[in-house]
């Protein structure tokens, strides 16, 4: 891949912005947290997209109100613009409670939305988008992405649980130059996932980490911690950035830490 000039930057939460060849990508971009409130701390920003209106591409690993905000890609993305997405998830009222705003506020604004599938891929401007396996907490569908631009690779794993498929995708598509990874492990007791389950539903700083070694990837950047802690409702694991960097310090993995809207280059 030729190196051209790349930048990017964590936008609250999941939200990351991506800068390439004059275009931007988004992905799990949100600015609406009202959805959240049973849960939402005040600990982090969540700032708007830099080139709004002009968007050319957004992603979504799934469809939870922490990582899909309709509204707010409306108004980020250009028109015609594509959002990538996984399946919506099917079943009773109960199994779909955590994705059912997402998918009306989808439909209220007629966005050009597309279902992806696992292992496929997309090309838009100077972006080259594969999608990958996933596993949510929670058993709604999930997806990572994987993007290519500049000469750069880097992965963004939402909100997913520890799996198997590491080392398949390391195989198809590493190393990477970052890999986005959720750290903050949260034991969750919602009403619609009754009896509530002691184990956490995101990965933890450790397997974090593992994922991190496993993927050859070449520094991490922490994402899905810090904006939600309720107790009892949603408990976050103690300290999860430090644990995240004591163990990629001993792994050899760099970390890389701002607050939210600072521009990295890649």
């Amino acid at each position: 891949m030729k190196s051209t000039k790349t930048r990017w930057r964590r936008l609250g939460w999941a939200g990351i912005e991506i800068e390439c060849a004059g275009e931007t990508l988004l992905i799990d971009y949100i600015q609406d947290t009202s959805q959240l409130a049973m849960i939402r701390t005040p600990n982090e920003s969540f700032p708007a997209s830099s080139n709004q209106g002009f968007t050319s591409v957004a992603l979504l690993t799934h469809l939870h109100a922490d990582h899909a905000d309709p509204g707010a890609l409306a108004l980020a993305l250009r028109s015609g613009a594509p959002i990538f997405r996984p399946v919506p998830a099917t079943g009773s009222e109960a199994d779909l409670a955590l994705t059912q705003h997402a998918e009306k506020e989808f439909n209220k604004y007629m966005l050009a939305t597309e279902v992806v599938g696992e292992w496929e891929e997309r090309e838009v401007g100077p972006f080259r988008i594969f999608s990958a396996p996933a596993v949510d907490g929670f058993g709604d569908p999930q997806l990572s992405w994987i993007v290519e631009c500049g000469g750069h690779r880097i992965i963004h794993a939402g909100d997913t649980l520890f799996h198997g498929f590491w080392w398949r995708i390391a195989n198809k598509f590493g190393p990477f130059d970052i890999a986005f990874l959720p750290i903050n492990a949260p034991v969750v007791d919602f009403p619609p996932l009754q009896p509530m389950s002691p184990l956490e539903a995101v990965m933890t700083p450790e397997q974090a980490a593992i994922a991190a070694h496993i993927l050859k990837t070449r520094s991490v950047v922490a994402i899905h911690f810090g904006s939600m802690h309720k107790p009892p409702m949603y408990i976050e694991t103690p300290h999860p950035v430090k644990r995240l960097s004591d163990q990629l310090n001993g792994v050899g993995i760099g970390i890389i830490f701002d607050e939210p809207g600072v521009w990295f280059g890649l």
